[in-house]
């Protein structure tokens, strides 16, 4: 499926206003002060830069933790009776869904969908406004090509491939009981091969597997510095080692892959409802947008009235499957599919 086709998909249409956003910040702003607490669950590099600028711009201190989307979600329940957060962006949307599911997110419908591509604004009416899509990006492999080459191994190009004998050791994934991005690698094996097919197809993968990260974001560090060969992640971050000169590759499933819609949600009962709203906004700004570029974290981002960072991978030519994110964003189907993974995969003898 070409991603250029989801817009004219019927669960992509909404209508949207057409009040813009205000790209500066006005010296009122600039003077204002007190806290805003937020988790992120992408790139460290956009979290740290993001807290950073709108810091710097509003005098509102941010206070901001960086976790796994599954972590991130374990303590926004934990904390559900007494909510210490505010703000939480970035990771998987689907377990933002799942959040929005349990009531702890609450609505907000920003005035300025009309700067933000269809994508994300399927999101937020898939929610009743609870989630919004931050960015989009897919699954796929990366590789260290000194390793594969001093392995005498070949370039993996295919699902099928990564469980060839030949990678027995070679690869890295994530954990599916903390890791939003392993979630998305199993719900896309799902929606590709059906359900009793990909569980299968994992089996015969953690054979090839040398160990299951807490975050999903590990994978590219490791293959860039030689630690493991092959890694199955999120391909942006695979492209952003390479373009800093690591001896990495990257590619995209033939057979055709998953993709995310990164979230971004208020927390319900946000002790700093006003600051976690102008964070929210910074973020989903061209300004606040732009920053992923900056900060090397190569995600399509939701907004679409800057000029996109010419490093950035656009998805056009990816083969995506069609994600069902109604179904995979409930917390009960979440539930169940980690806990059979656990049990017949990340349990499994190698």
């Amino acid at each position: 499926m070409n991603f250029s086709s989801l817009a004219t998909m019927p669960w992509m249409g909404a209508v949207l206003t057409a009040l813009a956003l205000g790209g500066s910040v006005t010296s009122a702003q600039a003077q204002s002060s007190g806290v805003v607490n937020a988790i992120c669950a992408t790139d460290q590099s956009w979290c740290e830069l993001a807290a950073q600028e709108f810091s710097k711009a509003t005098g509102i201190k941010v206070n901001q933790t960086v976790k796994a989307t599954g972590e991130a979600l374990a303590q926004l329940r934990a904390e559900s009776s007494n909510p210490k957060t505010d703000l939480w962006w970035g990771g998987v949307g689907d377990v933002y869904l799942q959040a929005a599911e349990m009531g702890l997110l609450q609505a907000y419908r920003p005035d300025y969908l009309n700067q933000l591509h269809d994508w994300s604004v399927q999101i937020y009416e898939l929610s009743g406004n609870r989630v919004g899509g931050f960015y989009t990006s897919a699954i796929g492999f990366g590789w260290n090509t000194e390793v594969l080459k001093k392995r005498n191994l070949p370039e993996p190009k295919c699902w099928a491939d990564l469980i060839k004998p030949v990678y027995k050791g070679e690869i890295e994934t994530s954990s599916t009981a903390s890791s939003g991005t392993a979630y998305t690698i199993l719900t896309g094996l799902i929606k590709l091969m059906g359900e009793e097919q990909a569980f299968d197809y994992l089996k015969k993968l953690h054979k090839n597997t040398t160990s299951y990260t807490r975050s999903g974001t590990a994978q590219a560090p490791n293959v860039a510095r030689g630690e493991v060969a092959v890694g199955v992640s999120f391909m942006f971050g695979f492209d952003m080692w390479q373009q800093k000169g690591s001896p990495v590759k990257s590619a995209a499933p033939c057979e055709g892959t998953s993709y995310e819609i990164g979230g971004i949600g208020l927390v319900k009962g946000a002790r700093n409802e006003a600051n976690a709203k102008r964070y929210y906004d910074f973020l989903m700004s061209a300004t606040g947008q732009a920053l992923g570029g900056k900060a090397n974290s190569l995600q399509v981002p939701a907004n679409k009235t800057f000029k996109l960072d010419p490093r950035i991978p656009l998805l056009d030519n990816v083969k995506l499957v069609k994600h069902d994110f109604v179904k995979f964003g409930k917390s009960e189907e979440r539930s169940r599919l980690t806990q059979r993974w656990q049990k017949e995969v990340e349990s499994a003898p190698r």
